[in-house]
């Protein structure tokens, strides 16, 4: 049964919890719609095999050890993160659009990459984020901060069915699918056209696929939705998890929200729905992932920079 809480919904947790860490690889404070996010996909933003081949057969090893424990589990494609590009507006600093580099990688190695015990193995000391995590699978996630019509934001709390922090807080969200699209691998030899074209299409699932994830946990009519507006990017410090956050608001009041959300058709992922006004939001972020409260801090970038405007 879902539950709405308002003020003081958040319990008190450890500031110190390392999963909550975060750091944010792309903020967009003004949001972005999708005709100003453009995505290169392309093989050589895919993940480079590590050169300690020892490390890279812990790979099977984890992910045959996982296939054990539970046999259902699926090796699903997933988009992959390896940086972005960003134009400016002339004379400015205000971000004019953004190109995001995607290429392709799977579940079995994000388990055995990044949610693996020897994560960290597998980066390279590097300033520059794409490049320290080449050899991760780094698949790029996705959240929502969804406002409803009367000013609460929609915050999920995790079931304890979920392998990555069960319990915690998180935005609606997941990851966009490259099946959705019909991307079940690389195509070669594809002419400038058929590359624009294919970009686009990615492009454009990253929107599509944010608004998805919404109806689904939620339970939410697509059309009770606003387009989603690109705020940015975080990355939990612990796995270097990325995710890419959008702002989308919704034409119905929290009440109605919390009636849709005990027949959404993802009931697996989470317990309860708490609808929240921003200044509580601060106490449900202590415990979030923190590629999550890195979501927050992005949304209150936007606040900040919608107040200054």
């Amino acid at each position: 049964m879902s539950v709405c809480m308002g003020s003081g919904a958040a319990g008190a947790t450890d500031p110190t919890d390392p999963g909550t860490a975060f750091k944010l690889l792309l903020s967009c404070p003004s949001g972005l719609p999708a005709s100003r996010v453009f995505v290169k996909f392309d093989p050589s933003y895919d993940r480079i095999p590590h050169p300690d081949a020892n490390l890279e057969e812990s790979i099977n090893e984890i992910w045959s050890q996982r296939i054990r424990q539970n046999p259902s589990l699926y090796n699903g494609i997933k988009f992959r993160y390896g940086g972005h590009a960003i134009e400016y507006v002339d004379g400015s600093g205000q971000i004019s659009s953004v190109c995001l580099h995607m290429g392709l990688t799977d579940y079995r190695t994000f388990v055995g990459t990044n949610l693996s015990p020897l994560w960290e193995r597998f980066l390279v000391p590097s300033t520059v984020d794409s490049l320290g995590c080449q050899h991760t699978s780094s698949p790029l996630g996705n959240g929502a901060i969804v406002e409803t019509s009367d000013g609460k934001i929609l915050v999920l709390q995790r079931s304890d069915n979920v392998g990555e922090f069960p319990g915690y807080f998180v935005f609606p969200g997941g990851h966009s699918e490259p099946q959705e699209i019909g991307i079940s691998a690389h195509l070669t030899d594809k002419g400038q056209t058929e590359s624009e074209l294919l970009n686009h299409k990615v492009s454009m699932e990253m929107f599509d696929g944010i608004i998805r994830e919404v109806v689904e946990e939620i339970g939410l009519p697509a059309n009770s939705l606003t387009d989603p507006l690109f705020i940015g990017i975080s990355c939990r410090v612990v796995n270097v998890r990325p995710t890419a956050f959008f702002f989308l608001k919704c034409n119905l009041e929290a009440k109605e929200v919390c009636k849709l959300y005990s027949s959404a058709q993802d009931g697996y992922e989470s317990t309860q729905i708490f609808t929240v006004l921003r200044d509580d939001l601060k106490q449900m972020a202590v415990k979030m992932p923190g590629c999550h409260r890195g979501g927050y801090a992005l949304y209150n970038l936007m606040m900040e920079a919608t107040k200054d405007s």
